[in-house]
């Protein structure tokens, strides 16, 4: 699947949504570090990399060719801001209709609608890949992004209490959406 958007931010520069591209793997890898060093309501930390430079850039490659699932990156003035990612829940019948979406936006550029462009574009990315439902998870005490999920059309279905387990804070609560396509 392939995406490409351009869009004013709020400060009237441009923001830039496109595919991640496997030359990006060193830059993405680099994003999630810094992300994932800024706040406490991401998955993991910064100093919990998934895949070595090799199998990141595997992973995008397999993203490049596949028709239903994505991975968006969003640029500003040529810097790499942000990641969002639009995922399979399984490949089973009975879930194959869901997909999973998830997003990391660098501190510095957060109040500018960007998390909110590219949650609308992994919106519009999950329909062309025929997904009749989008879930995320989100900390509760995230109220900014729990806030723009509802206004998006996102809607509760449940709650974790112990979801996460800060290694600052103690237990934070997951607040599960999910929006209908």
């Amino acid at each position: 699947m392939r995406y490409e958007k351009t869009l004013p931010l709020r400060d009237g520069r441009a923001l830039r949504i496109r595919n991640a591209e496997v030359s990006d793997a060193q830059g993405i890898q680099n994003l999630f570090t810094l992300t994932h060093s800024q706040t406490d309501y991401l998955l993991s930390y910064a100093d919990e990399h998934s895949y070595d430079l090799e199998q990141e850039a595997a992973f995008l490659k397999r993203l490049l060719e596949s028709d239903g699932e994505i991975m968006l990156l969003s640029e500003v003035d040529g810097v790499l801001c942000g990641c969002a990612s639009v995922c399979a829940v399984g490949r089973k019948y009975k879930v194959r209709h869901r997909a999973e979406f998830g997003i990391s936006i660098d501190e510095g550029f957060w109040g500018l609608g960007i998390g909110k462009a590219m949650t609308q574009a992994a919106i519009a990315c999950a329909k062309l890949a025929h997904y009749t439902q989008l879930e995320l998870s989100v900390v509760a005490d995230n109220e900014r992004a729990v806030s723009m999920y509802h206004k998006l059309g996102f809607v509760e279905f449940g709650r974790n209490p112990k979801g996460f387990l800060s290694r600052f804070s103690g237990y934070q609560t997951l607040v599960e959406m999910r929006l209908e396509l």
